[in-house]
Order: structure tokens, then C-alpha cells, then sequence
């Protein structure tokens, strides 16, 4: 059994399952995914999203603003802790800096992202960290805000081995997404390799960056096996052994809540 550690389940285009979510959620269960994260991108759509997966029981939800989203809401640390007290709530984000979509002054941005540490480290649940373009400054707010207090992970990594050390040595996991299986993406795969066995995730980012054999269409989440069939090639293992390490992962960075509830985990 899987778990895509990072998906946007109400961005996904239910149309192959007749508009139907449980159907789609159905599908992925048989397909052997066993749980799901399903990331915050905007406040405005947060009740909806949660609503949508609220009588899931292999969903969690996590409460953020994207950075790249700067007409959007821009929510307070305050509203920030209190969403996040949801007992389906399990991380605080996605959160981070994107200089590659966005120009100009970003002081909004990096204020933004100081916020979510800052909600992260009252409620202390995990960060979920989105970072292109902007490693220098991703890393510096990171360590000034105190982030390795409460740790999280650096999602659909995608920089070199030297930000994963950092993000290591911070309490991060690193998360890798469909890019892994890029063909252009040699120097990745290479970082996956060496990314100790107790920190690596695996995601889908769907219905964004579907993996090969799928690249260019719309990404769903059992497509997580084909992160986790790479995964298993760089490192030498096997795709079980995959599974069943990052579920393990994952259950020791976001199981306050799973530890709570009937899930079928262990």
C-alpha cells in the first residue's frame, strides 16, 4: 500500500470517473493507495476542499497559502493556528518562496512564509515547504524563523544535494514527485540516491506533473507507484520496500492525527 504525501485532490478533473470524487477515491484505494494528503493552496477554497474530503477517512488536509498566490487572502498567523486546529489537519502549508512565477518586490511573499513558520511553530504541526528559484532565501528564513523546531518536508524537490543536506540537518524530509522520472531529470535521481532512508516521501503534486508513462496528462493519485518504481530503480530496492519505508516516513512527520483515529496504518 502507497501514500501520495502530497496532492490536490479538489483540483482534480473528475471526469474519467463520471464526476464522481468517491469513485475517483475508490479507484485509488483498489489501486493501492492507502492514504492521502491533501495539500492547501488558498484560504478561499479551504472550506470547500475540506468539505470534499471531509468524510474520507484516508484523507488528511493541511492549511496554507501558496506563495505564488499574492491577489489571494493573506491569512494572519492567528487564522493560520486556528484552522489548523481541524483534527483532520496535519501540516501547515503549502508554504515557501517562488521567484521563478513571480517578479518584483517579493517582500509579500517572504512575510507570508514567516507567518506560516510562525503558525506552524504555536500549533506545532509540520511544515509543508514549496520552494523554486529561491534557495537562498528559502533556506535563510527557514534558520532565522526557527523552522527546525517543528521540521516538515521540502515538497517535489527538485534542487541539488546541497539544499537537501540543508533541509536535512533543519529536520526536513525531502519529498519526490513525478519529476523524478523526467527523463532531464539525471541530477535528481542522483540526490534521490543519497537521501537517507528515514527522510525520503513520495508524492504525485496531482493532478500537476504526472509521472512517465503519463507525463503531459492530467496526474491522479495512484500514479504515486510510478514515483515509487523510480524511487526503487536509483536506490537499488524494491517498489514494496519503497512503500513501505515512506509510509513509514510519513507516519513518524504528520501521524498526530493518524495516531488518533481508526486508520489502517500499522
Amino acid at each position: 500500500m502507497l501514500i501520495d504525501s502530497h496532492c490536490h485532490l479538489d483540483r482534480i478533473d473528475l471526469a474519467p470517473f463520471d464526476n464522481d470524487f468517491d469513485r475517483m477515491m475508490d479507484n485509488a484505494r483498489e489501486e493501492g493507495i492507502e492514504h492521502i494528503l491533501c495539500v492547501s493552496i488558498d484560504l478561499e477554497n479551504y472550506p470547500a476542499m475540506v468539505e470534499l474530503v471531509g468524510h474520507r477517512e484516508e484523507v488528511s488536509v493541511s492549511v496554507g497559502v501558496h506563495p505564488n498566490d499574492h491577489d489571494r487572502h493573506e491569512p494572519t498567523v492567528e487564522e493560520l493556528v486556528e484552522l489548523a486546529a481541524d483534527p483532520r489537519n496535519v501540516a501547515i502549508g503549502e508554504t515557501g518562496l517562488d521567484y521563478f512565477r513571480s517578479d518584483g518586490d517579493l517582500g509579500w511573499q517572504q512575510e507570508r512564509f514567516r507567518r506560516h513558520i510562525r503558525a506552524a511553530k504555536q500549533c506545532r504541526k509540520p511544515l509543508i515547504i514549496h520552494t523554486r528559484a529561491a534557495r537562498e532565501d528559502t533556506l535563510a528564513i527557514l534558520e532565522e524563523e526557527g523552522a527546525d523546531r517543528v521540521g516538515g518536508v521540502l515538497h517535489c524537490f527538485t534542487e541539488d544535494w546541497a539544499m537537501a543536506e540543508k533541509g536535512l540537518e533543519m529536520g526536513f524530509y525531502i519529498s519526490f514527485s513525478g519529476i523524478i522520472t523526467f527523463n532531464s531529470a539525471k541530477a535528481l535521481r542522483e540526490v534521490a540516491a543519497k537521501v537517507p532512508e528515514d527522510r525520503f516521501l513520495i508524492e504525485t503534486d496531482a493532478p500537476y506533473l504526472a509521472p512517465v508513462p503519463h507525463r503531459g496528462k492530467p496526474n491522479i493519485p495512484h500514479y504515486v507507484r510510478h514515483v515509487a518504481d523510480c524511487l526503487a530503480e536509483v536506490r537499488g530496492t524494491s517498489s514494496r520496500r519503497i512503500a513501505e519505508v515512506s509510509g513509514e516516513n510519513y507516519r513518524r512527520l504528520f501521524g498526530r492525527r493518524e495516531a488518533s483515529l481508526r486508520y489502517r496504518f500499522i
